[in-house]
């Protein structure tokens, strides 16, 4: 009789966690996944530019951007633009996505910078506006800013 219990709590101990290993888990999610910009980036020109986010975890993001509208006066080769994103976050400190990855770009193309990885929390709310984004080529510095909120929102994490 004892072996039958001890199998028997044996079987139930795997069935469960057989079934918390399949159950599905919460996924981290950012609220709009992409919103629109518009940065004067100096000798880089300015414009409509698009910036994507993409939650990866609780507690990390990427965000791209993107603009037909900013482009490089130099053909740059991938992964040679050290970028640093800075999101305004109006429930706490500003966050920071930093790295070198970007595409190659010919000469008066247009520039593309991420994904760039960076930390959050839930309930962070980042808006390009009152931030930057600041990249260097050539040991030259470009920053790019904007003077209106990005819309459709900030990007809420959860």
């Amino acid at each position: 009789m004892k072996r039958l219990t001890t199998g028997a709590a044996l079987a139930t101990g795997v069935i469960a966690a057989t079934t918390l290993a399949l159950a599905p888990t919460a996924s981290a999610a950012v609220t709009p996944s992409s919103a629109s910009i518009t940065a004067s980036c100096g000798i880089f020109g300015g414009g409509a530019a698009t910036l994507t986010a993409t939650q990866t975890s609780s507690t990390s993001a990427t965000i791209t951007l993107s603009s037909t509208a900013i482009t490089t006066p130099l053909a740059l080769s991938a992964n040679s633009i050290n970028s640093t994103l800075t999101m305004s976050n109006s429930t706490g400190a500003s966050r920071v996505f930093s790295g070198t990855v970007n595409p190659a770009i010919p000469a008066g193309g247009s520039v593309t910078v991420g994904p760039l990885p960076g930390t959050v929390a839930v309930g962070d709310k980042l808006d390009f506006y009152k931030g930057s984004l600041k990249m260097v080529i050539f040991g030259i510095s470009v920053t790019c800013t904007s003077s209106a909120a990005q819309s459709p929102g900030p990007f809420v994490f959860s």
